[in-house]
């Protein structure tokens, strides 16, 4: 889906102003309410928009530690072991890859000590051969989709 240099201000405006009205949005960007709003559900039909929930803090949520961990996987499990993660509070994310493993989850812990038990809890899973795991020691770019905006809207003006 092709994205033109006015979906690339509206996502601009939605990364930096999250909680601002739609008729909000069009005002500042200089636009019809109907036309942001049938921009956003275009958007959102396409994949570009995936969703709208806030973004939340596990080391709020009294889980500092991070890790990724890499999971080896017995062939023909994936699909099985990739469910059984899903049923593990403290795995937030997890991603088939290639390289080193099968699989790379991002896992929160309390303390190392509760990481240690999450991550025997995922090598006595059915399916995993062994684990790799790497602790994050501090964040030094956090997520972000900003400058990706800036970089397809200046492409879209080119």
């Amino acid at each position: 889906m092709a994205v033109d240099e006015l979906d690339t201000r509206i996502l601009r405006l939605l990364l930096e102003q999250p909680r601002t009205s739609v008729r909000e949005y069009a005002r500042i960007l200089g636009i019809a309410r109907g036309t942001l709003q049938a921009r956003l559900d275009r958007m959102e039909r396409d994949g570009v928009i995936t969703g709208t929930g806030p973004s939340l803090s596990p080391a709020a949520l009294d889980h500092p530690v991070l890790a990724f961990v890499h999971i080896e996987v017995t062939q023909g499990h994936l699909d099985d072991v990739g469910d059984a993660l899903a049923a593990v509070p403290e795995i937030v994310e997890a991603f088939s890859i290639t390289g080193g493993g099968d699989l790379l989850a991002r896992v929160v812990g309390r303390d190392n000590a509760h990481l240690e038990d999450v991550i025997q809890k995922l090598i006595s899973l059915p399916g995993v051969v062994r684990t790799r795991t790497e602790v994050a020691l501090r964040e030094r770019v956090p997520y972000r989709l900003g400058p990706l905006v800036e970089a397809v809207g200046r492409a879209a003006r080119a």
